[in-house]
């Protein structure tokens, strides 16, 4: 087994990724400066860091704990943030990345795993998205996290970085905020548990890949040992409306009518992958269909509302 350093493992992603890599026996190292984690999900099996990935202290970390693998989960991931404020997003998600990839070739690093996203395709071209597909973001979170990619594939080609970039659609699950890509499931939820109206912008017909966060986990601890200088979309492969998202959630919880208002800049209309290639290289299918995610999300949120 090996020394894996996780960036966001106090995240929602980042989080399920280090319970995932301690029950298979990994030695984890969490770095997360809290701005969108919380204490409560680091496993307390891990050893923890509070630092910002664009500190430039974290390469002494990296000297302390010679991590073999880097999965690097740590980024602003509000779309709409990234538009009101491009210098921020740009110094997280591209100099903090650049910083981390500094501390990988200074350090031996063997490889850096990278959570990116649908976002770099923009709006696309023909469905299922797959991995060929042309990039155009139309966010500058999807620009961000694009020349992050580049940068990666750069330092494998000068300095021998192993890398895989694993590419989600929308993420959802437990320990979820209502910010980011994803969020549309917890912010129905909250809604929905709390008797009031979900609000939907735009007509409710766009689309989206909906995938359960243990699903995307199991990626990441499969890109340890597969997958190397490949990029793979991480998604169900499954087109979903947010209308008929609504309707999975209120079959469970229970009815509602929602408020419709102006759809959001920069989102994408309609969205679902190709994941054949995922399938085929790294041996990952997803292992949760919609329904069931969402059951133990809602059961998640239900016991943090109470």
């Amino acid at each position: 087994m090996c020394t894996v350093l996780v960036t966001g493992g106090a995240g929602f992603i980042g989080s399920a990724v280090v319970d995932l890599l301690l029950s298979n026996g990994h030695k984890v190292v969490v770095v997360d400066n809290l701005s969108n984690g919380n204490m409560d999900n680091v496993n307390k099996a891990s050893t923890y860091y509070n630092m910002d990935i664009t500190d430039l202290k974290l390469s002494k970390i990296f000297e302390i704990e010679r991590p073999q693998y880097v999965i690097h989960a740590a980024a602003q991931i509000n779309v709409e943030k990234s538009i009101q404020d491009p210098i921020s997003d740009a110094n997280i998600n591209i100099m903090g990345s650049i910083n981390i990839l500094e501390c990988c070739r200074r350090s031996g690093v063997q490889k850096i795993i990278y959570s990116s996203t649908a976002a770099v395709y923009g709006n696309p071209l023909y469905l299922g998205i797959d991995e060929m597909h042309e990039l155009n973001p139309i966010s500058f979170y999807g620009i961000s996290k694009y020349i992050t990619e580049r940068y990666i594939k750069l330092f494998n080609a000068l300095y021998g970085l192993k890398y895989t970039i694993l590419r989600y659609s929308n993420v959802y699950g437990i320990r979820q905020g209502i910010s980011g890509e994803g969020g549309v499931i917890p912010c129905f939820i909250m809604h929905m548990l709390k008797g009031e109206e979900p609000t939907i912008y735009g007509n409710g017909d766009q689309t989206r890949d909906f995938i359960y966060v243990d699903d995307v986990a199991r990626a990441n601890i499969l890109a340890l040992e597969k997958g190397d200088n490949e990029i793979f979309n991480i998604g169900t492969g499954i087109e979903v409306s947010i209308n008929d998202l609504l309707k999975s959630l209120s079959s469970i919880i229970g009815d509602c009518i929602p408020l419709y208002k102006k759809e959001k800049k920069g989102d994408i209309r309609y969205c679902y992958f190709d994941i054949r290639k995922s399938s085929g290289i790294l041996g990952w299918e997803p292992e949760y269909m919609l329904k069931e995610g969402l059951e133990n999300t809602i059961q998640w949120y239900s016991k943090l509302l109470a």
